[in-house]
């Protein structure tokens, strides 16, 4: 789905060549500062890299409009925006955004299920926890249907058990609807159970730990 070559930014990061599947997982680990949440918003155009090229799909990403590529490239950051109103509310607006009609109230609970989110729709977002909110903003991702995730840190706010919960729904939504899903990662033990791909930085240089089926979890 990506392709990456001679890739420089912010004095950090250092790609050579990478390649990321489609209709994959692939997970990000590494230290503090080697780069990992900057790789995953240059597959967005959050950032740009200040030398190299990135392709999405057949197409130079730096010919693709921006908001075209983030209807079908979706981030969902570590602290995820919220907006004032009700769970309804924050689940609706991303349609709004991505110029879709709203949702029935079944497909928002069923987005709500995936990302293990057990809240009432009229409930105010400002009664939420930070790990509530993190699953907020990932059904709202899910309901938006892009072709490709991006999640910063999806499970950090989250205890063990209810981590990997998340974890096995989510990839199985991935899976069973064909999409790409690139996530960082602090838990080497949630890359090793639930990637295909495992990517480790170091020193801002990505090395693929995986192959393709590698880490399956069925």
């Amino acid at each position: 789905m990506f392709r990456l070559r001679g890739v420089k930014a912010k004095g950090i990061l250092h790609v050579a060549e990478l390649d990321i599947p489609a209709n994959a997982i692939t997970c990000i680990v590494g230290e503090s500062g080697s780069g990992k949440t900057t790789l995953l918003r240059l597959l967005n155009k959050m950032d740009s890299c200040d030398e190299g090229e990135i392709w999405f799909e057949h197409s130079p990403i730096d010919e693709i409009d921006s908001i075209e590529l983030r209807r079908q490239v979706i981030m969902v950051p570590q602290t995820p925006v919220m907006f004032n109103g009700t769970v309804q509310d924050n689940l609706q607006i991303g349609l709004s955004f991505a110029g879709k009609p709203p949702a029935t109230d079944e497909r928002l609970m069923q987005a709500l299920h995936v990302a293990c989110l057990d809240k009432d729709l009229l409930q105010d977002v400002e009664s939420l926890s930070g790990g509530e909110k993190q699953r907020l903003a990932l059904a709202r991702a899910i309901l938006m249907d892009p072709m490709a995730f991006l999640l910063d840190e999806p499970t950090s706010a989250l205890d063990e058990e209810t981590a990997n919960t998340v974890m096995r729904r989510l990839t199985a939504f991935i899976r069973g609807n064909g999409k790409t899903l690139i996530m960082i990662t602090h838990s080497r033990s949630i890359a090793n159970a639930y990637s295909d791909v495992v990517i480790e930085k170091k020193h801002g240089i990505p090395q693929v730990k995986g192959g393709l089926n590698g880490g399956r979890h069925d």
